[in-house]
C-alpha cells in the first residue's frame, strides 16, 4: 500500500514579498519524512481569500492531508480561517471552546481579550482544536485540512501536537556520496542505476568546495538494503 500523501500551503503576503524567510516548509518536509507521509507539492499565496480557498479546495481534494500556515494571528489580514472555512463549506465564528482557552490564557499574563485577539478565537462549525503551548491561540483540523500559525515555533510545536494523529507509511530512507565528477560524466551511469533499482529515487546535487566540483548524489527509498546494495554499486563505478 502506497504511504499517504500530502500538500502544504504556506500564506502570507510577507512570504511572496520575500520579507520573511519560509522555514516551515523545511520543518514540515523532514517531518513527514520521517512518518512516512510524502509531500507532494507546495504553494505559497498572497492574502486574498479567493485564493486561499481555492487553493484549499484544490490541495484537500488531491492529496490525504494539507497543511496550512499563517494567517490565522489576530489583525485584519489574518483570512485563513474563513477562507478555510468557506472552502470546504462550514459555518464559522468564535467558538466557545476555543474562547475558553484564550480567555484563560490572557487572564494569567493579565492582558485584555479584546475584539482583535477573540478573533483568534474563530473557528468552523465541526473542526476539532489543535493545541499552541506557545501563545494558547488554537489551530484546528477540518477535514484533512490542518491549519497552523505561521511563526516557525508556533508552527513546529502544532506540527509536533498533530503528528501522533496521523497514519503514516512507512519512512522515507535515504544514501548519499560525493562523487567527484562533474553531471555530464555520471549522468548515464545514474541513469543506469535508476533502471536497475526502480523502487529507489536519485538525485544528483553539483557542488565546489576547496577548489574541487562534484556532484553529491542522493538515493531515497524505504527498502534499505536497496539503498545500500546501489551505494555500494555507485561507489564501485567511480572509484
Amino acid at each position: 500500500m502506497p504511504n499517504p500523501t500530502a500538500a502544504m500551503l504556506v500564506i502570507g503576503d510577507e512570504i511572496l514579498s520575500g520579507r520573511t524567510r519560509d522555514s516551515n516548509t523545511n520543518h514540515l518536509a523532514t517531518a513527514l519524512t520521517a512518518a512516512g507521509i510524502g509531500l507532494a507539492e507546495v504553494r505559497i499565496v498572497r492574502d486574498d481569500a479567493g485564493a486561499i480557498a481555492g487553493a484549499v479546495k484544490a490541495l484537500s481534494v488531491a492529496y490525504d492531508y494539507v497543511f496550512t500556515s499563517g494567517g490565522i494571528g489576530p489583525t485584519h489580514d489574518d483570512i485563513t480561517a474563513d477562507a478555510v472555512a468557506e472552502a470546504m463549506g462550514a459555518a464559522i465564528d468564535v467558538r466557545e471552546d476555543a474562547r475558553a482557552v484564550l480567555a484563560a490564557h490572557y487572564e494569567r499574563s493579565g492582558t485584555d481579550l479584546n475584539a482583535a485577539r477573540l478573533r483568534m478565537a474563530r473557528i468552523p462549525e465541526g473542526a476539532a482544536l489543535i493545541e499552541n503551548p506557545v501563545s494558547a491561540a488554537p489551530g484546528f483540523i477540518l477535514g484533512n485540512v490542518h491549519v497552523m500559525a505561521g511563526v516557525p515555533a508556533i508552527f513546529e510545536a502544532m506540527v509536533a501536537s498533530v503528528l501522533p494523529t496521523l497514519t503514516g507509511g512507512a519512512p522515507l530512507l535515504s544514501r548519499s556520496m560525493d562523487v567527484h565528477r562533474g553531471e555530464g560524466d555520471i549522468a548515464g551511469p545514474l541513469a543506469e542505476l535508476a533502471e536497475r533499482y526502480p523502487q529507489l529515487s536519485f538525485g544528483s546535487y553539483p557542488f565546489q568546495r576547496g577548489g574541487l566540483h562534484g556532484a553529491n548524489v542522493v538515493a531515497r527509498g524505504h527498502d534499505a538494503e536497496a539503498l545500500d546494495a546501489a551505494m555500494a554499486d555507485l561507489a564501485e563505478r567511480f572509484e
